[in-house]
């Protein structure tokens, strides 16, 4: 991949973005690009909850239990691809492009899911939604950062990576009367389900449509008359939207623009240049996944396994809304009394907590067990979504996307894969001997990655809170970049205050 330079331009319009006061077109943005998120809890949950109507050859597809948990590898196998894949398209061709290219092809593939004749179907069509899904995660992400204000930034982020669990309630909740044969003939209701995330999908694209390109993307990539155009449209919105007169800035940074920057580039930014952030990311990451997908993912099994729940879809959206409203009222904190302080307090504590659940478990009911998981989650949820935000914010824009990308993979990987396995064998276990307790050193696992990631994030966690992203990880293309490289990281230009790393 070429990085030839193509030109050399000094711009203020880093500061002109991060200074405009919040207006409805940062909601047309946040409702535009946020709601993906939405998208995956309704994935998730449904496919979740469809286990038993897939398995009947009269109604489903005659998938056996091993089926239903391959077609969920498959899922998660595409997102870590599509995140990985879609990730350095994003930084190569645009955040536009890419979050457009990304939903349709969880559209496309969300509709044949629905069609599905026969398992492979299932297996290939399920393959390619988390591919639409894991790219939407890099293009999205990126995208928020760069389009939102600094001081908002934070929250936003959080609060829109939250969101996952509004999906979630809804696919709880949907899912009581699609598998009720009293309101729907059991053969159309998981199609039917599958169906409603495409229409959902199709709605999104017609909104993200009129959200611009990344003006910081485009002045660094050459196409700095079409940043400057982007740029002074949004001013006069957001003026005309605030009735306010937009005050001047005097900050500006110099770059070198590039067409494209080379792989090897991007991997010596995250591995020599950042590798204390690497370190942070990675244990972020792989802790609130593992928590979430060994934890939230079993949780209906175990209801219904050792407590004798029928209908667990009431006591799921409960749950979901917990981890919704923990990162929609916490997410404020970030921005105020900073990342590395809630980072720190949300891992820890959740970690805590989740070790003492697992001591309780075997005294623990239904009611008892999901409000437990009600106060764990509504921490966890708000320091999981800041892992996103960390990632997304703490290297440099060349290559936000990819980064985004290879955490998401990783953690992806590492709790989509084990964290199930290794619960489900718990709870195989754990049915065999009809004791739930069985499954507790499972929460022990979950609760040590978490207490790790926030002590982690005490000592590596980075100030960046109120900062423009410029000033927490200068451009690769930045004209004295070179001279600030260190093991750490990059302190900033000459016309920037460093970050604390």
């Amino acid at each position: 991949m070429s990085t030839v330079e193509t030109g050399r331009i000094t711009t203020d319009i880093p500061a002109r973005m991060d200074r405009l006061p919040w207006t409805k077109w940062h909601w047309m943005v946040l409702i535009g690009l946020g709601t993906v998120w939405i998208l995956d809890g309704l994935e998730v949950t449904i496919v979740g909850s469809m286990s038993d109507a897939l398995k009947s050859p009269d109604t489903g597809l005659g998938m056996s239990s091993s089926q239903i948990g391959f077609a969920g590898a498959a899922y998660v196998a595409g997102a870590c691809v599509g995140a990985l894949f879609f990730g350095q398209l994003t930084d190569r061709l645009g955040r536009k492009k890419l979050f457009l290219v990304t939903l349709a092809v969880y559209a496309c593939a969300t509709v044949l899911t629905a069609f599905s004749m026969n398992p492979t179907w299932y297996f290939v069509a399920r393959f390619f939604t988390g591919t639409g899904i894991g790219g939407e995660y890099a293009a999205i992400n990126s995208a928020i950062d760069e389009l939102i204000p600094k001081h908002y930034r934070g929250r936003v982020d959080i609060a829109i990576n939250g969101s996952f669990w509004v999906g979630a309630a809804g696919g709880a909740l949907l899912t009581i009367p699609l598998l009720d044969p009293t309101v729907i003939n059991q053969e159309w209701g998981w199609r039917l389900a599958f169906g409603l995330g495409a229409i959902l999908a199709v709605g999104i694209l017609i909104v993200r449509r009129n959200v611009p390109e990344s003006p910081r993307w485009l002045f660094i990539h050459g196409r700095e008359d079409d940043a400057e155009e982007i740029v002074r449209d949004i001013e006069h919105t957001v003026s005309e939207d605030s009735g306010k007169q937009l005050e001047t800035v005097d900050k500006k940074i110099t770059v070198r623009q590039r067409k494209s920057i080379g792989m090897g580039l991007i991997a010596r930014t995250v591995f020599t240049m950042y590798p204390k952030r690497t370190v942070l990311c990675f244990s972020l990451f792989v802790g609130q996944a593992f928590l979430y997908n060994a934890f939230f993912f079993t949780y209906g099994d175990t209801l219904s396994t050792f407590l004798d729940v029928k209908q667990v879809g009431w006591y799921i959206a409960v749950f979901a809304l917990s981890n919704f409203l923990g990162a929609l009222l916490l997410s404020p904190l970030f921005d105020s009394l900073g990342r590395v302080k809630m980072i720190t307090f949300t891992y820890v504590a959740s970690g805590v907590l989740l070790a003492v659940t697992g001591v309780m478990l075997g005294s623990l009911t239904a009611i008892t067990l999901t409000l437990m998981g009600c106060i764990i989650f509504f921490l966890a949820s708000a320091g999981a979504s800041a892992a996103y935000l960390t990632a997304s914010e703490v290297f440099p824009m060349e290559t936000r996307a990819l980064c985004i990308a290879f955490f998401y993979a990783i953690g992806t990987a590492a709790g989509g894969i084990s964290g199930p396995l290794f619960f489900g064998w718990l709870i195989d276990k754990g049915s065999a001997e009809k004791d739930i307790t069985v499954i507790a050193i499972g929460y022990f696992v979950g609760a040590a990655l978490m207490i790790i990631g926030g002590i982690v994030e005490a000592f590596l966690g980075v100030k960046a809170e109120g900062q423009s992203l410029e000033d927490i990880a200068t451009p690769l293309t930045a004209e004295d970049s070179e001279a600030d490289m260190d093991a750490g990281g990059p302190g900033t230009g000459a016309t920037s205050q460093p970050a604390t790393t």
